[in-house]
């Protein structure tokens, strides 16, 4: 403080100083450089009187060596100088003089010496013959009169500083010697200026509203953390300009962010143009809602403007992780729709075939047909429906005995079922392999073997071979179930395993699947803890590996 007061003490000494300097020189220079052009055209009259009546008789006799008269000819001849040989002077006609006086009959102008640091004056004047008669005269510039006067200049300059600055050093001590000597935690107790009172009793108060409110800010501070820390939803706090105020955890590791984002754009946080529009959506009509997808898992982003007064002072975005229930929520609707859609058409033959039978419209040589579709679009209601219950249980991971099983056993007796299948297609159904001994559940492993089997002999070319094969890798026991039918595109490779789904729904119907049987698998494999893995090229069949935990011998 006391530095400042001494500095503006100073500047402001120093500023008046200059000014008066440089107005003064301006004033001085300017004042004599309108005496001396006055007396130029004085000259210039006289002159011009003389010469019209003498000519260069005149001219000849005059001796002065201030000023310089230049006799110029119409065309710009000299015809006349006092101070050089007019003959080796150059063509006058375009000086700037010379040409107004032509024009205008009188004219002036001045050219500076960049070197001898002097002003010439010209002041041309046309007589009656058409000539030009041109005095000049030199003048010193303004920067020469302050050369001339720099020593007086420099020592009123020393003087008026040195006294400045003593009184300045002494006026700003003075000032400031009750000021330092304040003690601001203890405001009232101290005895200074008493037009310090006032304030003194306000810092007073302020200080402790700011104790209190530093203590409560402190308080309810922990508390936002702790409860932001702990949230699996991402919390993001902006101000008004888009800078992040807080950002939990939660946050920082939705939008790769680290805790130095704090106090910088969210822009450049988060760069996705449409969170960003959003945001703007939501600071322009309070609440905006967007779905973004990240590393495998979709969010629900809320953004709410904040108000305060009826003023924006921010925006809170929230992130909520919605995989698994957007995940439920689309295997749901689909499978509320494949459930309707496989019901519906069997259903929809037996109420047909019955609705015929009901009104007499069967002939009685054909009511044994008839009776034989009806069993057997039941027979597929009942296979539907069975499928439904056992992936439902698989669903809620209802608790089944886990217990010693050969696996090679269950797949020479699954295989043995399945023959009179693979008869009707001429298809050979072999099981190679060893004994393996698992810890697992029977029925699942059973209705493992038996989908892909099924599936494998269904979807597989007349005369063509089904291989089951048992065997050890490592850890694993593994289940192999290898075709030699239609195959898979690749395309179709990734979703086989969804429930309903079908590759060939054509052919599907036709062998008269009901779209669960890998759905079911897929389900049973992961309740046991177990892989699958699939590799199938068109034309040239599948093969399915199951891989199981050996837990014992």
């Amino acid at each position: 403080m006391a530095k400042k007061i001494f500095k503006s003490i100073m500047a402001v000494a120093a500023a008046v100083l200059i000014a008066s300097l440089v107005i003064i020189m301006g004033c001085l220079y300017r004042y004599f450089s309108d005496v001396q052009g006055k007396q130029l055209e004085d000259e210039l009259t006289l002159a011009i009187a003389a010469v019209e009546e003498n000519g260069k008789e005149y001219l000849e006799g005059l001796q002065s060596s201030q000023y310089r008269l230049t006799w110029v000819a119409e065309n710009g001849v000299v015809l006349y100088d006092t101070w050089f040989d007019m003959e080796e002077m150059e063509n006058h006609g375009d000086r700037e003089e010379i040409r107004q006086a032509l024009q205008s009959r009188e004219g002036k102008s001045s050219r500076y010496s960049t070197t001898l640091l002097e002003k010439t004056l010209y002041c041309a004047r046309r007589l009656k013959d058409g000539s030009v008669l041109r005095i000049s005269i030199s003048s010193v510039t303004i920067w020469v009169l302050v050369l001339g006067m720099l020593q007086p200049i420099f020592i009123v300059i020393v003087v008026a500083l040195i006294l400045s600055g003593v009184l300045a050093s002494r006026i700003s001590k003075h000032i400031m010697e009750p000021l330092n000597s304040l003690d601001l935690e203890k405001p009232l107790e101290n005895e200074t200026y008493e037009e310090l009172a006032p304030l003194l009793n306000r810092i007073n108060k302020q200080r402790r509203q700011i104790e209190r409110q530093l203590s409560e800010l402190q308080r309810k501070n922990d508390e936002f953390a702790q409860i932001t820390d702990g949230m699996t939803e991402g919390l993001v706090l902006l101000n008004e300009k888009n800078m992040v105020l807080n950002i939990n955890p939660a946050a920082l590791k939705l939008f790769h962010a680290s805790n130095s984002c704090r106090g910088k754009d969210f822009l450049t946080v988060e760069r996705s143009q449409d969170i960003n529009r959003a945001i703007q959506d939501a600071f322009s009509g309070g609440h905006s809602e967007i779905r973004i997808e990240r590393e495998g898992k979709e969010y629900q982003i809320h953004i709410n403007r904040i108000e305060s007064n009826g003023a924006v002072i921010g925006a809170v975005v929230l992130a909520f992780d919605i995989t698994e229930a957007a995940f439920a929520e689309r295997n749901r609707r689909e499978f509320t729709a494949n459930v309707s859609h496989e019901l519906k058409t069997p259903l929809q033959t037996i109420m047909g075939s019955a609705e015929l039978m009901e009104n007499g419209l069967v002939k009685p040589e054909d009511m044994t047909r008839f009776v034989g579709h009806i069993r057997t679009e039941a027979g597929r209601l009942v296979t539907l429906i069975d499928d439904i219950i056992r992936l439902s249980r698989l669903d809620e991971g209802c608790n089944v005995p886990f217990e010693q099983i050969d696996l090679y056993k269950i797949a020479t007796e699954v295989v043995a079922g399945l023959e009179n299948m693979a008869d009707q297609k001429d298809i050979q159904v072999t099981v190679t392999g060893e004994k393996v001994n698992i810890i697992s559940v029977r029925q699942l492993l059973t209705e493992i073997i038996f989908n892909l089997c099924e599936n494998a002999i269904k979807y597989n070319t007349d005369g063509g071979t089904v291989e089951v094969s048992i065997e050890r890798q490592r850890n694993y026991a593994v289940l192999s179930v290898k075709d030699s039918g239609i195959g898979i595109l690749p395309e179709h490779q990734e979703r086989v395993f969804e429930r309903f789904y079908r590759v060939d729904k054509s052919r599907s119907k036709e062998s008269g699947g009901t779209g669960l049987g890998l759905s079911i698998v897929k389900h049973a494999v992961q309740y046991l803890n177990g892989k699958i893995d699939l590799e199938s090229r068109p034309g040239e069949g599948t093969i399915i590996r199951i891989f199981l935990e050996l837990l014992e011998e």
